[in-house]
């Protein structure tokens, strides 16, 4: 009997001190060379960036926030949106062995509060002023004095140092803080030849904003170490943007979510000449649907390599330039990476079962903890994936064995959701969940009883304390939930009766 346990090889280790803004900026490769275009409009650049410009702005703003008291080990908040202060103020940080915390700007103030409870941050940096934060702030016009001090160097911190913390949502509805380690951009290096084929010429497109986690590593942060270009762009995301900026901006590599791909294949026209340019596509963030591959494929003649990964590891699942195609599969196990299929007793399975997706804890990308919990110590981590392994390495995704939902890449709790829906008076019970609108498409649905609501007085509850990527698409007014004979909502049920098959809710 085969055990559903691979371990690929061995990777160098991290060496013992080590800081993740000097291994991403300050590796002293062609200063001169451009480390980051940001794109305003499909052939218009709005800034450019040298390797020497970029570290010595990352070294300015570290000088700024000591200067505003920001000492080794402090938590920091940025609330910043889609612009390149965001990676400048992030590796600052990250310069002085502070820990930056990534917020997405869609956060209300009510879902930022008890996040910066949680972290007992020193200080959040925000575009816009909070009222009453619970921690010293700087907004506006007074965080571009943290631009503008004279450079320090980048400090001395440890392989297992606290580099930086994202926050992500949780099976209880509460956002989960993930600590890792400075050596986590050590560990990415895993994914450039497990996924990328990253190669220092290389033109690297990320469709995500500045401030996304997925775009702060595949779309920064490696590119970056690698000694690449990376692209950004912060104008308008219009269906025809990413070809026409393909065209005009020659990528050689694009890393988007299935839904740009989608968004993109939608379009008429000459595919194939506007991504001339192209070796190849990455996606992660949600399951790529076969379909888009060989449609992208099709008409592109470019391969799409798809990942598997979650906030608390990044990718550590793939294809890849290097390893042959297997359909249907979500890659195979990274080099250097053990990963294993378990029961529910955590022991593992025989290949081709299924059970419960885990990571061995050894892993050097895998998070030191969950904010203000213990740090891990058990053999494996369990990722919420339900999986089955070839015997060669290759994992078949299976969905999550927990309610997390998908929003374009972010994960959601749909009892979050539902809790902020059962503050509207007149609604009774609640069950949020995914509803398949069409074929490879999928929304957040609400479903509700009490009271029968307008979807607009809906929507304008949710968002006065969700992000928008939070809100349901859909709402729908029920006279019962469905339950079983143990009187548990049977949302499968739900789901089936709202798929796009029978209805036309798009």
């Amino acid at each position: 009997m085969q055990q559903s346990v691979y371990k690929n090889g061995i990777f160098p280790p991290c060496p013992a001190h080590f800081n993740m803004a000097q291994h991403t900026l300050g590796h002293g490769k062609t200063p001169e060379k451009t480390a980051l275009e940001v794109i305003k409009t499909p052939g218009e650049i709005a800034e450019s960036w040298s390797y020497e410009a970029l570290q010595l702005a990352v070294l300015k703003a570290a000088a700024g926030f000591r200067k505003l008291g920001v000492i080794k080990g402090d938590r920091v908040a940025l609330r910043i949106g889609n612009r390149s202060d965001f990676p400048i103020l992030f590796f600052g940080l990250n310069a002085i062995g502070a820990v930056p915390v990534p917020l997405s700007g869609m956060l209300t103030d009510a879902e930022v509060l008890p996040i910066l409870n949680d972290l007992d941050a020193a200080l959040i940096c925000a575009d816009k002023p909070m009222q009453n934060p619970p921690c010293k702030q700087v907004s506006g016009d007074d965080m571009r004095d943290v631009f503008t001090a004279q450079p320090v160097d980048f400090v001395d911190t440890l392989a297992d140092d606290p580099a930086y913390i994202v926050f992500t949502s949780g099976s209880s509805g509460r956002p989960k803080g993930v600590v890792h380690a400075q050596r986590a951009a050590w560990a990415r290096r895993m994914m450039w030849e497990g996924w990328y084929g990253l190669q220092p010429d290389d033109r690297v497109l990320h469709a995500g904003a500045f401030n996304w986690t997925y775009t702060l590593g595949a779309g920064l942060t490696d590119p970056w170490a690698m000694g690449a270009t990376a692209l950004i762009y912060t104008g308008e995301k219009t269906r025809g943007v990413w070809a026409e900026i393909a065209a005009a901006h020659q990528p050689s590599i694009f890393a988007a979510v299935p839904g740009v791909y989608r968004q993109v294949l939608a379009m008429d026209g000459d595919l194939a000449r506007h991504f001339r340019s192209l070796r190849h596509g990455l996606s992660a963030g949600e399951t790529l649907p076969v379909r888009i591959q060989q449609d992208w494929n099709t008409r592109i003649g470019k391969p799409i390599y798809n990942a598997l990964g979650m906030s608390e590891i990044s990718t550590y699942i793939s294809h890849a330039p290097t390893t042959r195609p297997r359909g249907g599969t979500a890659g195979m196990v990274q080099t250097g990476r053990k990963v294993a299929v378990l029961n529910a007793d955590h022991q593992p399975v025989e290949i081709g079962q299924e059970g419960l997706l885990a990571v061995h804890c050894s892993d050097p990308g895998l998070m030191l903890n969950y904010l203000n919990q213990p740090p891990l110590t058990a053999e494996w981590f369990i990722t919420g994936d339900r999986a089955k392994m070839d015997t060669d390495g290759y994992v078949t995704h299976l969905g999550r064995d927990d309610d997390l939902l998908n929003a374009g890449g972010f994960r959601v709790s749909p009892l979050e959701v539902a809790n902020a829906l059962l503050t509207l008076n007149g609604i009774s019970e609640c069950v949020v969940t995914e509803v398949l609108v069409k074929r490879d498409t999928s929304v957040i649905a609400a479903f509700y009883t009490g009271a029968k609501q307008t979807d607009t007085v809906l929507k304008t509850h949710c968002t006065q304390s969700l992000a928008a990527y939070k809100c349901p698409r859909i709402f729908i007014h029920l006279e019962k939930l469905p339950r079983s004979e143990n009187g548990k909502i049977q949302k499968q049920n739900l789901q089936k009766k709202y798929d796009w098959k029978d209805n036309d809710h798009t």
